[in-house]
């Protein structure tokens, strides 16, 4: 089998070809090459499965139908630029979150005209796209009312991605991933980063900045489950999800006070001594809008898994990134 992972320079593409190497098989599918490709050159882990690397824009003209020319079983389409920097520069977050999607879903339409071609395209969404009005906890038919424009193009990719799919062009799994955290490494431009960064930064003896009220609620997953939830989606019976091809995958909510309280049961309090609270209105009112917290029974029956408390999720990143080792709270 041939997998394409686009973003797989990415954190989560990362971690997703280190699954896929360490597993070598997709659904009982040997992989037999693998190919990675980002906006920069992804590195290619030591492995005795075939691994080809390359740097390209998918939202530029004739990259979306190279990448597909050798035609992919299995695709996995992480590309995307974050909430943050979508908001702030309209026209960029439409090139690529946008058009670079519309490019792929083409190009494999387009390829299938020259033969049988129906390959399983997995695409990572997000819960951005809901938003006020919002109830309590979001049902797994509740409708998309975006308020940010990330989360507006996160929608229109799922109703693509659902169409191309009942147009038979695809087989097509989309995932509304949970804000991921811990995130390792550098601050990102997401309007959300701080959720990470007030766990990351106190347990590297380092300050954090929170933007926002200890009461905001969120949705999280760990990068771990991230993984998981893409590497299983890659092999569901998609009959089992009819036309609705979109899924909220399960997370736990917790607010900001919540994922303090567990950095200090996990790490001590002098970790969470590092966090300075400084409003920024921005940040603030992007997250306003953003849902709280999902039922996800449809992913959970399909057998989706995510982490249930958030001392979990500070307990992997510990594990995953830092060796198991605790900082300053030890």
């Amino acid at each position: 089998m041939k997998v394409l992972v686009i973003g797989a320079a990415g954190m989560v593409g990362r971690k997703l070809v280190a699954g896929l190497l360490a597993a070598g098989q997709v659904g009982g599918r040997e992989i037999d090459h693998l190919t990675l490709a980002d906006v920069v050159v992804p590195v290619a882990p030591a492995s005795a499965i075939p691994v080809a690397t390359m740097a390209v824009d998918l939202s530029a003209p004739q990259v979306a139908g190279q990448l597909v020319a050798d035609r992919p079983d299995l695709i996995f389409h992480l590309a995307a630029i974050v909430s943050g920097e979508a908001e702030a520069d309209f026209e960029k977050g439409y090139r690529i979150n946008l058009d670079g999607t519309r490019h792929l879903l083409e190009a494999i339409r387009l390829a299938g005209q020259a033969g049988p071609y129906r390959p399983r395209l997995v695409f990572t969404s997000s819960i951005a796209v809901f938003g006020e009005p919002l109830p309590e906890i979001i049902g797994d038919t509740h409708h998309h009312t975006p308020l940010t424009s990330y989360g507006t193009q996160k929608a229109i990719c799922e109703l693509l991605l659902a169409d191309y799919s009942r147009r038979g062009f695809l087989d097509g799994v989309g995932i509304r991933l949970p804000t991921i955290a811990v995130r390792p490494g550098r601050p990102n431009k997401a309007a959300s980063g701080f959720f990470s960064g007030i766990i990351r930064e106190p347990l590297a003896g380092q300050e954090a900045l929170l933007p926002v009220a200890d009461t905001v609620r969120h949705w999280f997953a760990s990068p771990r489950a991230a993984v998981g939830f893409l590497m299983h989606a890659a092999a569901l019976d998609t009959r089992l999800l009819g036309d609705q091809r979109n899924l909220t995958m399960p997370g736990l909510a917790a607010t900001v006070a919540e994922q303090i309280a567990a950095l200090e049961r996990v790490a001590g309090a002098r970790t969470t001594a590092l966090i300075r609270r400084q409003p920024d209105e921005t940040i603030a009112r992007i997250v306003a809008g953003w849902p709280q917290a999902f039922d996800a029974g449809r992913a959970r029956g399909l057998g989706f898994v995510g982490e249930t408390s958030f001392d979990d999720i500070i307990r992997i990143y510990i594990e995953d990134e830092l060796g198991g080792r605790i900082g300053v709270g030890a």
